[in-house]
């Protein structure tokens, strides 16, 4: 569909320039003050040089089995670490293996054993890649806006507390509407595919040769999987937060298991 050739080159250098350089004339920063200029500029550079690396490598990896594990399990490494720190600078990181697992290995072992996705490179990467992507999505969303809203509204999780709720359910109660959010995307996704947006899979696969009705239903299925995987890995992060397995440090954090045996307050609870 495109040209790999230096008009394309200079082309993506310039809407990389552009985009970098829209955040910063409009100051776009997170909360903490850090711009997002640079971030911009750095992710395309890394997209460029990550996906030139996995081209020369992808032929060679999907030829034999123990070489393509070994890049789905680099895939889903890169993505927990990747979540674990946009939700939390602190040890309790690596928590977010288990939303983008549970959502992201089910639904791979079922495809697997339905035959529906061979155990083979060419087939298997780009389906696990877009599974672990959506979970991975989720997966920030659900954790950044879970204690964002604890953070903020720590005041009515010590008076659920008060009331006698235990731990996990005052934050629950605090925390599932902003987490659920993280399903918007998705959801949107999926419900104005066709009509707004015709995603990559279909276009791929039309390019590629394959009919509108095949490309449509491999596209089906590729939404549905990944609200799948992205319901699950929204459902335990909120589950991992309201236990306190996955908090921020300082004040008012939300966190559990940092204070006394038995305490109920919110920064160190651990009453249930």
């Amino acid at each position: 569909m495109l040209p790999v050739d230096a008009t394309l080159g200079v082309v993506l250098a310039l809407l990389l320039v552009a985009a970098a350089g829209v955040a910063a004339l409009a100051r776009l920063s997170d909360a903490r003050g850090r711009g997002y200029a640079r971030p911009v500029a750095v992710a395309g550079l890394r997209a460029a040089v990550q996906l030139a690396a996995v081209s020369a490598l992808i032929g060679w990896v999907v030829r034999a089995v123990p070489l393509l594990l070994c890049f789905l399990l680099l895939m889903f490494a890169v993505a927990v670490r990747t979540a674990g720190r946009r939700v939390t600078d602190n040890g309790t990181w690596w928590w977010t293996a288990v939303p983008i697992g549970a959502g992201v290995v089910p639904v791979v072992v079922v495809l697997l054993a339905t035959g529906l996705v061979p155990l083979k490179g060419i087939a298997l990467v780009p389906v696990t890649g877009i599974l672990i992507g959506g979970s991975l999505t989720a997966t920030v969303l659900a954790g950044r806006r879970a204690l964002d809203e604890l953070r903020t509204r720590h005041g009515e999780v010590e008076a659920g507390l008060a009331l006698g709720l235990l731990d996990r359910d005052a934050r629950l109660e605090i925390a599932r509407p902003a987490a659920s959010d993280a399903l918007l995307p998705g959801l949107d996704q999926t419900r104005t595919v066709g009509l707004v947006t015709l995603p990559g899979a279909f276009v791929g696969m039309l390019l590629g040769g394959a009919s509108p009705v095949l490309a449509g239903a491999v596209q089906l299925f590729v939404l549905v999987a990944l609200m799948a995987v992205q319901a699950v890995a929204v459902a335990v992060v909120l589950e991992l937060v309201a236990r306190g397995r996955l908090h921020r440090d300082g004040p008012a954090s939300g966190g559990a298991g940092r204070g006394r045996p038995g305490s109920r307050t919110l920064g160190g609870a651990e009453g249930e």
